[in-house]
């Protein structure tokens, strides 16, 4: 391919060039907003950033109005990194990116029930896009060429440079000003970028941001003639025919019947329990064991109620898979109290918090297959579903500030204020964070007189822990609502105390 080649492309290589562009500003950007940074509004802006670069490099670039849609989309997205940094805020933003991206490149399915299965092709891919993106630019003659012409030309300064650098180390040694200007110049601000973590920081932001300005998927295996026109339907007697699951849905009726009566009786009912057993230690033994049993009958009834099968034929089937799934329903809420009662006893953590949110989801997913039973619904849309409500959860739960609702809870139902419950475990709150401070001063205020060694107690945590506090690295950078909020009652409370 000769030069007059290259040039019939000018759109290709504008359109590259935007994307190279948008990708080296990423990445500056990235390095000055995050790196060596605490993580806070920078991960909230730098999400903005990537949006417009993303609209910026777009192949079509979209209307104005279906540009702000998308901007504002992702706005709410990413809402949740503003309140606090999170795990889940990131998951969330970075599903809101792929969006994004996924609408400008036209690889949006048109149905929603699709768009698991589009993320999941997406997201194999993101860590091989800048790779196969750099090796097929560099496979192409005109590339090439074009990398042959820079090579060129770089070896061409070679000798200047080296002569260059030797006329300037004679003329500082001719000029004592040209020596003090050279040696007042800090190299070390320039070898700080040479930092292996710097670098790999760099490289890990280009790999992501490059997926995202020139999304692709990846390839479905094909698949054979033979293979989409032979189907197994399995025999009236086989493992899962007809029979087999009648028999195995009677039976798994029957052993559910047992739990679920006894969880009637004691936990619903309030019905005393044998002599050597508490309530705590019924709640503790049964709260996870029934979650895995919940799943796996999740798994049963989808193959059982699987498209064309028994179920589809028979509504004595039909009957019972809808009957067990009532009664898993109700394990899983009976697990939801099993764990309320064990946080009487020995108060709230973190681990029960995303126990009970579990427990809630599981439930919900119970729900979504009977409704996809009785609407006869696809298990693409049941997945939809599933995702939609986890993302809807999860959505939720970044805005709250768990640490300070368990201090809360635990100060209130604590055996120092509420002469109920277990005794406040300090140790525990110091490991939560400053977040615990208002929950904190109110079990100052309100310990009888007689806890002198426990007020103590509480008022030394009190002070380191709004020491740290005040101590952190501070800068508009890693600003969030959360420590705005804190600051604030901090400050009032110091205030009040004056």
């Amino acid at each position: 391919m000769d030069t007059t080649d290259i040039l019939t492309e000018p759109m290709t290589i504008k359109r590259g060039s935007r994307r190279t562009l948008a990708l080296l500003a990423l990445v500056a950007l990235a390095d000055f907003l995050i790196f060596g940074q605490e993580l806070g509004i920078n991960l909230f802006l730098f999400a903005l950033a990537v949006c417009a670069g993303i609209l910026f490099s777009a192949r079509r670039r979209p209307q104005f109005s279906m540009a702000a849609s998308l901007l504002g989309s992702l706005v709410l997205a990413s809402a949740p990194l503003v309140e606090a940094p999170s795990f889940t805020g990131l998951v969330l933003c970075l599903g809101a990116l792929m969006s994004v991206a996924l609408v400008c490149a036209r690889l949006m399915p048109r149905r929603l029930t699709d768009l698991p299965l589009v993320f999941f092709r997406f997201a194999v891919v993101i860590p091989l896009r800048l790779g196969e993106s750099v090796r097929k630019y560099f496979a192409t003659p005109a590339k090439r060429f074009s990398f042959a012409v820079v090579r060129q030309g770089v070896g061409l300064w070679v000798m200047p440079v080296i002569f260059a650098a030797i006329f300037i180390s004679l003329f500082a040694a001719a000029n004592p000003l040209i020596e003090i200007a050279l040696r007042s110049i800090d190299f070390a601000v320039l070898l700080q970028f040479l930092d292996l973590w710097r670098i790999g920081f760099w490289i890990m932001t280009a790999i992501v941001v490059w997926a995202m300005l020139r999304p692709r998927l990846k390839r479905r295996a094909a698949r054979s003639q033979a293979g989409r026109s032979f189907m197994i339907v399995p025999a009236r007697n086989a493992l899962l025919g007809h029979a087999s699951l009648l028999r195995s849905l009677v039976l798994f009726n029957a052993i559910f019947a047992v739990p679920t009566l006894l969880d009637l009786v004691y936990l619903w009912g309030g019905a005393d329990l044998p002599e050597h057993m508490s309530h705590a230690e019924y709640a503790h033994r049964g709260a996870y064991p029934l979650i895995a049993t919940a799943l796996l009958a999740a798994g049963f009834v989808l193959i059982a109620m699987r498209r064309g099968g028994p179920g589809d034929h028979s509504a004595l089937i039909r009957g019972l898979v809808h009957a067990w799934i009532g009664q898993n329903v109700l394990l899983c809420l009976s697990s939801m109290l099993r764990l309320g009662l064990y946080v009487e006893v020995y108060s709230l953590t973190e681990l029960r918090v995303a126990a009970g949110l579990w427990m809630g989801i599981v439930a919900i997913g119970l729900v979504l297959i009977l409704l996809r039973i009785l609407f006869n619904r696809s298990n693409a849309w049941l997945i939809a579903a599933n995702l939609a409500s986890l993302l809807l959860v999860l959505y939720i739960s970044s805005f709250i500030d768990f640490p300070a609702f368990i201090a809360r809870f635990n100060v209130a139902h604590s055996q120092e204020i509420s002469q109920e419950g277990p005794p406040l475990d300090l140790d525990y709150l110091s490991s939560l964070g400053p977040s615990v401070i208002p929950a904190l001063d109110r079990y100052i205020q309100m310990l009888p007189d007689h806890l002198i060694d426990k007020r103590s107690e509480a008022v030394t945590l009190r002070y380191y822990l709004s020491k740290n506090f005040q101590m952190r690295r501070r800068g508009w950078r890693n600003w969030t609502f959360r420590s705005a909020r804190l600051e604030s009652y901090l400050l009032s409370s110091t205030t009040i105390a004056r």
